[in-house]
C-alpha cells in the first residue's frame, strides 16, 4: 500500500525543521552576498571610471608635453628665425619646417607660426596675413581682434575652449586652440605658435570611461573653464559644470539638478587641468537591481532545490519511523475492522507507548531468557563466541582467568509453599554472586530438575596458592552463604577448572558426574570429580572418573565433550607399550561404559546391531571412528528423546492450563512445581513449542473466554473478569480496549447474538 506521508505531522514537521534549517542560513548569507555585491559593484564601476580618467589625464598630458616640445623645437630651428622666414629665398625651407612638425602630432589639426607685430602668420601652407587667417578660421567666440591680441600678448601656454569654426569651404569643426609662445618659458617671447585641435582629439579619449553607462565627461583648465564636454544623457548647467572645479581627486557624491550623482575627479600636476566624470546615482543602482534579480532568482532556485532535497531528507528520516509506527499498529491493532478511530498522539507517541509495552514484556521474560543463555551454554559451551552486546545485556562476563562449574541439589527439600519459596529466594541469590576477597564472580542456572541449580564460577587465581585450593575456598564460600543466609545444607559435585570458558560445558559434564556419586559422602557433601578414584594402574587403563564423565555427556547429549574423551583415550593406546589384548581390554572399558549408558537411558537397540567381532578385527583408528560414530548415534537419541519428553510435557502443561486458567492463583510457579521441573524450564520450553510465552497464552484464553461471554451472556462485566481469573478490573478494561479497540461494552453491544441484551449493568465497571 502506498504511504500518504503528507498526511503525517511528524512527517510536515520534519520537513519544515529541514527547511528552516536551510533557510536561515541562506537569507541571512544572500543579504551578504547582495550587500557585497551592491557594495564591490559600485566601488569596481567608481574605481574603473577613476583608472580610466586618470590614464586619459596621462594620455593628454603627453599630448600637451609633446606640443610644448615641437614649439620648443621651432624656437631653436635656424630654419624659422623670422629673417628666413621673410626671406623669399628661405621661406620655403621654412613652410615645408612647419609642416614636419604638424606632421609629429597625431593631434594637430592645424598649425601657425606668428612673429610679434608681424601682419603675417605663417602655416605649412604658406605665408597669409591675418585678416586672410581671419576669413579662413572664423571662430564663434574668438573675434579676429582678440586673436591678434593673444598672438602678441599670451607669455604662457594657454588652451581655449572648444568652439565653433566655420572654415573657407563653410565647413563647420568644433576645435580649440592651443597658443604656446616662444621661445617657451621665456619672460619676453619674440612669437607665438598656434595649434589648432579638434575636439573630438581629446574627447575621443573619454569616450571609454563610462562605458555602457549615460552621464558627462568633462576636462576644465586650471580657471574652471569647461574645455571639452563629453555628454551622453542629460547636461548640467554651467554653474553645475563649473562647480565641479576645485573637488579633491578621487570619488564624491553630489547633488546636481535635484538629484544624486555620483562624480569622479582627477587633477593633473602638470597643467592643472581637471577630468571629472558626472553619473547619475539612480542609473548606477539600476545596475544593482539586475544583479539583485539575478540573486533574488538564484535564491529561489536554490530554495526550491532545497525543498526538493529536504522532501527527500524528511522522508529517508520519516521512513524507519514509519515503519516502526506500522509494526507497532501491526501488534496493537483492533482485531476488528469497525474500529476506525485515529490512535491518539503522533508517531513517536505510539512507538514510546509499544516501546513501554515490549520493554514491560522483555522485563518480564528476561530472567527466562539469560538462563535458557546459560543453559545452552553449558551444553555447548563456546563462551568466548559470545557476542558483546549480548553479553552486556545480560550482564555476563567471563573475563577471569579461571572458570569451572558446581551442581548444587537439595534432596531433603519439601513440597510445602515455604519450602517452595525458600527454594526460590536461594536461587535469586544464586542468580548472580561475587566474592571480592577471593576475586570470583558466578551466574546461577536452574536446571531442568527442580532440586537443582549449576554455578558457573570465574575467578582469577593470586598464584599464592594452587588454583584446586582456591576452588575449595570458593565451594566453602558458596555452603556459608546458603548456611547463613537460609540454613540450607545442600549437596555439591564440582567440576574439574579450566583456563578458557569455553570448557565450561566439560566441568558441568563433570560436576554432574560428582554430584553423581555425592551419596558416599552422606548429607550435605562435596563431591569434587577430580577426587574421584583412579585406577591403581594409571598408566595404561582409563581413568574412572574420565569413564564418568562419559558416561554422564551421553546422558546430556554432549558429543563434542564425549568425543574429547574417545579421541585423546583411544589415541593414547597407540603409543603405549602394552600387548595387544590388553589394549581391546582397554577399549572394551569406553564400549561397556557407552552401551551401559545406552541401556541405563532405553536404547537397546544398539547391542544388537553392533558387530560381534568388531573389537579384534578392527584397528585402533577403526574402533575410534566406530566408538565416535557410537557415541553420535546415542546423543542424537537423547536429543530426539528429550524433545519427545518435552513435546509429551509441554501438550500435558498445556491440557493442564487449560483446565484451570480461570484459576487466578495459576501461576509459572505453580506449574513448574506440579509437573517437578524448574520455572525456567518451563518459560523456555512453552515459548519454544506453543510460539506464546506462559502470560501471553493464559491472558489469550481468559480474552477469548471474556469475549464469548459478553457475546452470549447478559451477566454484569465484573462477574465475567472475575470469573475467568482475572481480579484487576480496570486494569482487564485497558488490555481489552487496547486488544480489541472496543470496551468490553462497545464490544457487548455490537458483537453480541441478541440485541436485546440489557448493557447497562457493564457500564459501571467500565466506569470504575
Amino acid at each position: 500500500m502506498k504511504r500518504n506521508y503528507f498526511k503525517s505531522r511528524l512527517f510536515l514537521k520534519y520537513i519544515w525543521s529541514y527547511l528552516f534549517i536551510l533557510l536561515i542560513p541562506l537569507i541571512l548569507m544572500t543579504i551578504f552576498i547582495y550587500q557585497n555585491a551592491v557594495s564591490n559593484l559600485r566601488s569596481e564601476i567608481e574605481q574603473s571610471r577613476l583608472n580610466q580618467l586618470t590614464q586619459t589625464k596621462t594620455i593628454i598630458d603627453g599630448r600637451m608635453k609633446e606640443l610644448g616640445e615641437i614649439a620648443s623645437r621651432v624656437s631653436y630651428d635656424q630654419r624659422l628665425t623670422p629673417f628666413r622666414v621673410h626671406d623669399s629665398y628661405y621661406s620655403g625651407e621654412a613652410i615645408e619646417a612647419l609642416d614636419q612638425y604638424k606632421a609629429t602630432s597625431s593631434i594637430i589639426g592645424e598649425m601657425f607660426l606668428y612673429f610679434h607685430k608681424d601682419p603675417n602668420i605663417y602655416s605649412a601652407k604658406g605665408l597669409s596675413s591675418l585678416d586672410v587667417f581671419a576669413s579662413s578660421f572664423s571662430f564663434r567666440s574668438w573675434s579676429k581682434d582678440d586673436i591678434v591680441q593673444q598672438l602678441n600678448d599670451v607669455k604662457f601656454p594657454t588652451m581655449r575652449p572648444a568652439d565653433t569654426v566655420v572654415r573657407s569651404s563653410h565647413l563647420e569643426e568644433t576645435m580649440l586652440a592651443y597658443l604656446v609662445p616662444i621661445t617657451p618659458n621665456s619672460p619676453s617671447p619674440h612669437g607665438t605658435i598656434l595649434y589648432l585641435i579638434k575636439e573630438s582629439e581629446l574627447s575621443g579619449l573619454i569616450d571609454s570611461v563610462l562605458g555602457n553607462y549615460q552621464g558627462l565627461t568633462y576636462i576644465l583648465d586650471n580657471k574652471g573653464q569647461i574645455l571639452v564636454d563629453n555628454r551622453q544623457g542629460e547636461a548640467l548647467t554651467n554653474a553645475e559644470a563649473k562647480s565641479l572645479f576645485g573637488l579633491a581627486p578621487g570619488i564624491h557624491e553630489k547633488i546636481l539638478s535635484g538629484k544624486p550623482h555620483s562624480v569622479v575627479s582627477v587633477t593633473s600636476e602638470n597643467n592643472g587641468w581637471t577630468y571629472v566624470t558626472v553619473m547619475p546615482s539612480s542609473q548606477f543602482f539600476s545596475s544593482v537591481v539586475h544583479v539583485r534579480s539575478f540573486i533574488v532568482l538564484l535564491f529561489c532556485a536554490v530554495v526550491l532545490v532545497g525543498a526538493a532535497i529536504a522532501l527527500v531528507l524528511a522522508r529517508m528520516q520519516y521512513q524507519p519511523i514509519s515503519t516502526l509506527v506500522e509494526f507497532a499498529a501491526s501488534k496493537t491493532k483492533p482485531k476488528h475492522p469497525e474500529d476506525t478511530s485515529a490512535p491518539a498522539g503522533n508517531e513517536l507517541d505510539r512507538i514510546r507507548t509499544a516501546l513501554t509495552e515490549y520493554s514491560s514484556r522483555v522485563d518480564l521474560q528476561e530472567p527466562y531468557a539469560r538462563n535458557h543463555f546459560l543453559s545452552m551454554l553449558l551444553k555447548y559451551g563456546n563462551a568466548q563466541s559470545l557476542t558483546p552486546d549480548l553479553q552486556e545485556a545480560f550482564g555476563i562476563r567471563f573475563d577471569r582467568s579461571h572458570h569451572f562449574v558446581m551442581v548444587i541439589g537439595w534432596s531433603d527439600s519439601g513440597d510445602s509453599q515455604d519450602d517452595i519459596r525458600e527454594r526460590q529466594d536461594m536461587i535469586e541469590l544464586l542468580a548472580q554472586i561475587e566474592f571480592p576477597e577471593l576475586h570470583a564472580h558466578a551466574y546461577g542456572v536452574e536446571l531442568p530438575q527442580p532440586d537443582q541449580l549449576a554455578l558457573m564460577v570465574s575467578f582469577d587465581s593470586d598464584g599464592a596458592e594452587p588454583a584446586h585450593a582456591e576452588v575449595r575456598q570458593i565451594v566453602e564460600a558458596v555452603r556459608g552463604n546458603l548456611l547463613e543466609t537460609h540454613d540450607a545444607t545442600p549437596m555439591i559435585g564440582v567440576g574439574t577448572c579450566y583456563d578458557s570458558p569455553d570448557q565450561l560445558n566439560q566441568s558441568f559434564i563433570e560436576a554432574c558426574s560428582a554430584f553423581e556419586m555425592r551419596a558416599s559422602g552422606g548429607h550435605g557433601s562435596v563431591t569434587y570429580f577430580e577426587k574421584l578414584l583412579h585406577t591403581p594402574d594409571h598408566t595404561f587403563w582409563i581413568p574412572n572418573n574420565t569413564l564418568m564423565k562419559l558416561s554422564q555427556s551421553l546422558k546430556l547429549g554432549s558429543y563434542d565433550v564425549a568425543a574429547q574423551i574417545i579421541v585423546p583415550a583411544v589415541r593414547s593406546l597407540q603409543t603405549a607399550e602394552a600387548s595387544a589384548l590388553l589394549k581391546r581390554c582397554i577399549c572394551f572399558d569406553l564400549l561397556n561404559t557407552m552401551l551401559k549408558t545406552a541401556s541405563e537411558l532405553g536404547i537397546h537397540n544398539l547391542i544388537q546391531e553392533m558387530t560381534p567381532n568388531m573389537m579384534y578385527t578392527h584397528s585402533l583408528d577403526e574402533l575410534e571412528s566406530g566408538f565416535l560414530n557410537l557415541a553420535s548415534r546415542i546423543c542424537n537419541q537423547v536429543e530426539r528423546i528429550n524433545r519427545k519428553e518435552e513435546q509429551s510435557q509441554i501438550d500435558r502443561i498445556v491440557a493442564y492450563i487449560d483446565d484451570r486458567y480461570r484459576d487466578h492463583t495459576l501461576s509459572l510457579e505453580a506449574v513448574a512445581f506440579e509437573f517437578a521441573i524448574s520455572p525456567s524450564h518451563v518459560s523456555r520450553s512453552f515459548k519454544e513449542k506453543m510460539g506464546l510465552n506462559f502470560i501471553q497464552y493464559i491472558w489469550q484464553k481468559r480474552l477469548d473466554e471474556v469475549m464469548h461471554l459478553l457475546k452470549t451472556t447478559n451477566d454484569p462485566l465484573k462477574d465475567i473478569i472475575v470469573r475467568v481469573g482475572y481480579l484487576d478490573t480496570p486494569n482487564f478494561i485497558r488490555k481489552f480496549k487496547k486488544e480489541t479497540g472496543h470496551t468490553p461494552g462497545q464490544y457487548r453491544k455490537l458483537y453480541s447474538e441478541n440485541g436485546q441484551l440489557d448493557t447497562a449493568a457493564a457500564d459501571p465497571d467500565e466506569e470504575a
